[in-house]
């Protein structure tokens, strides 16, 4: 088993105002050329947005992007015609393919705060296409629920790529086993609250730690945890 370690007060940091981003991997500002991403895992951005204020219109191509709202209201539209609201207990994805113009605003005046996600496709120029599912209705104690896979009739939301996520809502001692799907995929576990161990390391919160070379690993509470797993194949598309 290989891993990587990276506490939260390591993280990249951007602070304008109406936006606060910690960045775990290199984006924008933040530029670590140690820090570019895990597999295919290419940007994991803790936002936070006043109320009021958001992104405004702009463009993507050729990027799996999912948004996981953890506190507040997201107000999503696009050049597809879509809009709606995301909350905490959703989950967006996009897949950007050909081109899409797309804007993420706070819809209340209490703050948001999200995980935006970026994953790197395993096929280009795909039609763009937006989805946003509930994963509350679904939510689980003390088990894995899979909330992103590459499959279409599987829970959650799904992307180009072989890749699962999935949501760890543990109570302080529980512990379970978590078994790779792919051959050639390794895990980022990133803390959403509390504390987890895996394979010795203490994980607390905003923590995030990277695992392959393996075939499972066990996580592990040590406090009441909610850890999110991100399984994506290690090797980046040629």
């Amino acid at each position: 088993m290989k891993t990587v370690y990276h506490k939260s007060d390591s993280r990249g940091h951007a602070d304008h105002g109406w936006l606060k981003s910690k960045h775990t991997f290199s984006f924008a500002g933040y530029q670590n050329p140690e820090r570019m991403n895990f597999g295919v895992l290419r940007v994991l951005n803790d936002d936070f947005v006043q109320g009021g204020m958001g992104f405004g219109r702009h463009p993507h191509r050729d990027m799996e992007i999912i948004s996981i709202p953890l506190e507040g209201e997201l107000r999503h539209g696009d050049n597809m015609g879509n809009s709606g609201i995301i909350k905490n207990g959703d989950i967006q994805v996009m897949s950007a393919g050909t081109g899409i113009m797309h804007s993420e605003e706070n819809a209340t005046e209490q703050p948001v705060k999200f995980l935006q996600i970026w994953i790197i496709p395993n096929k280009t120029d795909v039609t763009p296409r937006y989805d946003q599912v509930s994963i509350e209705e679904n939510s689980v104690k003390n088990d894995f629920q899979q909330i992103l896979s590459p499959n279409a009739d599987d829970a959650g939301v799904w992307i180009h790529q072989d890749a699962w996520f999935n949501l760890a809502k543990f109570d302080n001692g529980f512990s379970k086993e978590y078994k790779i799907n792919r051959s050639g995929n390794g895990v980022y576990a990133f803390v959403i609250k509390g504390s987890a161990k895996i394979g010795g390391q203490v994980l607390n919160e905003r923590d995030g730690f990277g695992i392959w070379d393996t075939e499972s690993f066990v996580l592990e509470a040590i406090k009441d945890s909610e850890v999110l797993l991100m399984e994506v194949p290690m090797q980046l598309p040629e």
